[in-house]
């Protein structure tokens, strides 16, 4: 049995002490030091001994000063126990006064909910301690108690304090807030710009590259802490003034470009073009705050207002509010086992946000697992120590299969094989990688590349999801070709490639090397269909809007979904039918969301436009859709066949005779009657079989025009019509039949409930 420690407080300076171990009987028991006794070894009876140890190894903290599963009581709490209760002193325990701490462990398949943090804040309310924590294998968290406001209001802090800790150091602690709210961060970062911008007289985006480094290098600093468990703060100006050289925060640059080399988010002579000063005065901003464990809202939208107003349209445009980011991939309702692209990723938004939802399915999907197999042996009539063996194997088992650093696992598989983007911008590029990182994963799949090109696994015909706001306004010109820079990877690059997606990436990348010196355009469809549909029309510029409709569609997998944000105009727009009759020919419009004008004024652009939903038909459903287009065809241009004839006959009689009188005018002049009579039947035969084909093949389309959609022109919160939200008094998780996400719910489950009006046709 390991020795308990001698003193309150166990000083780094302490070797002679032994360490606290989890002590097991073989027998499928666990012992409980606090207590003395010994308990059944369920999977969250480790998770509470194994964190014991951390408090006593690495806070220093005494068994004589601790209390395990001690009574909570207090108005509303029933006989609650809490997992820890921790004293500054042992004399304080003794003497029943107040304690320090208080600590709730919860089991490891699920990210721990608001629920539970509550939970924890209602105990130390209760027991009058200043601290609380919520902790599993996942990830742990530190809570300050507000006494001045009402119980239910968080506030995260950096960390709990050591038990030797004195009272100053204490309260400096509890004023070191570990996250920070929006108009905070905003501000923060803002600053920072304005210190660079002043200091070193660089533009907005040279400023904006040096925050970015120095931001990365304070997450890579916060993982090696959080790794080792460290106390003292390297990512601090008091630890970079005590370091010998000339610029220590390069240094540290230069281990985190080392750190993340294979990912080549840095160039290899890549370095901090700051002087050491003005990288100092940004740390002394940037230190007191835990980036790593801020909520990904706080900093996407934070991220999202500092670059509106810092760049508007020069690299805020890159950034699509995170209201209608949230409504996009909630629309398109992602799933464990869906892969999902955009190609034109900007800082990541709608890939970060898939990559959380569907981890959190995969944990709660987990979670119900166990939960449901523990109901199950607690119902058995066992020993203890049986149910409890049984329980850890299925713990394991499940935990294997969740482990996101083993190969295959549902974890790995969803953060290395499921999440692709890619950004013409390498600015956004390195950003959108930085930004996943940050958040847990998924940034192998981005690259800085060409969206209208194949690179690694994007490539035609493989995604389930393409979500994505690509570029407004541009145009693709003839001069812009394939080129051997955009075509060609490494050796190694290939063999990986090759690898894992095969004879697929093999014949996508041939697809796009015959096209080596042409121009882009050529890959598409739609820049020809503008002609007179023999596919010879003159190639001349075209919007990039409309050549990121069809990549997206050649992208998908038959069945699969597409949310797109696009300028207004391309709906309603004469001139783009064909780009509508593109769509039309090859998927499902499931919706149309009109947004209002200014949804996007904080980004910098100022075009109306809406979301248009999308899903690729299956392969049965495209042989359907063509076969009954040409009978819609055929059966119109019967119709006109013998009217066409003689018409044409007669016309062509007209022209014959002026060129036989020799009178070339009247010659001229039926040729291009005939012209103009053939063009005008194409047209009227096209329009009235497409007209018969939407009779033949309908389905509804749900139409919503919004005008709350969660941010205002000034990039400030708003309320918004668009899916559930706290703002809108309904609970998380909720399809309400009053937002437009529940509204298209109850649409795709029954449309003729719903008028034309309402959702459409």
């Amino acid at each position: 049995m390991s020795k308990k420690p001698k003193t309150t407080a166990v000083a780094e300076a302490a070797p002679a002490v032994a360490k606290l171990e989890i002590r097991r009987d073989g027998k499928g028991k666990i012992w409980s030091h606090v207590r003395s006794i010994w308990l059944v070894e369920t999977p969250e009876e480790q998770v509470r001994q194994g964190y014991l140890c951390v408090l006593v190894n690495e806070y220093g903290f005494s068994l004589e000063q601790t209390d395990e599963e001690r009574e909570v009581t207090g108005r509303g709490s029933g006989r609650a126990r809490a997992d820890f209760v921790i004293w500054k002193t042992a004399q304080d325990k003794a003497d029943g006064r107040s304690p320090l701490i208080v600590v709730e462990c919860k089991s490891d398949n699920v990210a721990i909910c608001p629920a539970d943090y509550a939970q924890g804040d209602n105990y130390a309310r209760i027991a009058n301690a200043p601290f609380f924590v919520t902790h599993n294998s996942k990830e742990t968290r530190f809570w300050r108690v507000r006494k001045d406001r009402m119980p239910g209001y968080l506030e995260e802090i950096e960390g709990i304090p050591h038990a030797d800790a004195s009272d100053k150091e204490i309260e400096e602690l509890l004023a070191r807030l570990k996250v920070f709210k929006e108009d905070e961060f905003a501000d923060l970062l803002h600053k920072c710009h304005n210190i660079i911008r002043n200091r070193e007289k660089k533009d907005p985006v040279a400023a904006f590259d040096e925050i970015a480094k120095i931001l990365f290098v304070k997450v890579y600093v916060e993982r090696e802490l959080a790794a080792r468990k460290a106390r003292k703060n390297i990512f601090s100006v008091e630890f970079l003034q005590e370091q010998i050289g000339d610029n220590p925060l390069e240094d540290l640059f230069q281990k985190t470009k080392r750190a993340y080399r294979a990912d080549r988010i840095f160039d290899r002579d890549e370095t901090l073009n700051l002087r050491p000063a003005t990288g100092l005065a940004i740390v002394k901003e940037l230190e007191r705050y835990n980036l790593s464990a801020t909520s990904e809202d706080i900093k996407g939208i934070a991220f999202e207002r500092f670059l509106g107003k810092t760049f508007r349209g020069e690299i805020g445009q890159f950034f699509t509010p995170r209201p209608i980011v949230e409504f996009m991939v909630r629309m398109v309702d992602p799933k464990e086992g869906d892969v999902i692209c955009d190609p034109a990723s900007g800082s990541g938004g709608f890939l970060i946000r898939f990559f959380e939802i569907v981890r959190q399915q995969i944990l709660a999907d987990a979670d119900k697992e166990y939960q449901g197999f523990k109901a199950k042996i607690e119902g058995m009539k066992k020993p203890e120590s049986q149910k409890a063996q049984a329980l850890r194997l299925k713990y394991d088992e499940i935990q294997a299969r969740l482990d996101q650093s083993r190969e295959d696992t549902r974890l790995w598989t969803l953060a290395n094989r499921c999440i692709y983007g890619t950004d013409a911008n390498d600015r956004m590029a390195r950003t959108s990688k930085m930004n996943m990182i940050m958040h847990g994963d998924g940034h192998g799949g981005v690259h800085h590349h060409d969206g209208f090109l194949n690179v690694n696994g994007i490539f035609e015909g493989r995604f389930d999801i393409i979500l994505t706001n690509p570029p407004f306004g541009a145009s693709v010109e003839p001069s812009d070709v394939v080129t051997d820079e955009q075509i060609t990877a490494s050796a190694e690059a290939e063999r990986e490639y090759l690898e894992v997606f095969g004879d697929a990436y093999r014949e996508a990348q041939a697809r796009v090397r015959a096209a080596r010196g042409k121009p882009i355009a050529m890959l598409f469809d739609l820049p020809k269909a503008r002609g007179n549909g023999d596919g010879k029309a003159k190639l001349g510029k075209i919007k990039t809007e409309i050549l990121f409709i069809e990549r997206c569609l050649s992208l998908l997998k038959p069945g699969g979904r597409l949310g797109i944000v696009l300028p207004e105009g391309i709906f309603n727009n004469p001139s783009l039918a064909y780009v509508r009759e593109f769509c039309e020919d090859r998927a499902f419009i499931r919706a149309v969301v009109s947004l209002p004008q200014d949804a996007f004024m904080s980004s910098g652009a100022s075009v109306k436009a809406s979301l248009l939903f999308m899903q690729r038909f299956t392969e049965k459903e495209q042989a359907e859709f063509d076969r009954k287009k040409a009978a819609a065809e055929k059966e119109t241009r019967a119709k006109y066949a013998a009217e066409i004839q003689t018409e044409t006959d007669r016309l062509q009689a007209e022209a014959d005779a002026a060129k036989a009188a020799k009178d070339a005018k009247k010659h001229k002049e039926a040729k291009g009657a005939l012209a103009q009579y053939s063009r005008d039947m194409e047209e009227r035969i096209q329009a009235e079989a497409r007209a018969m084909l939407k009779e033949r093949f309908p389905y509804p389309v749900f139409l919503y025009e919004a005008e709350h959609v969660g941010i205002t022109a000034t990039g400030e919160p708003d309320t918004t019509e668009l899916y559930e939200d706290a703002k809108l008094g309904l609970p998380a998780g909720v399809i309400s039949g009053t937002t437009a996400l529940g509204l298209y719910h109850g649409f795709r489950a029954n449309p003729a409930a719903f008028t034309t009006t309402e959702a459409g046709a």
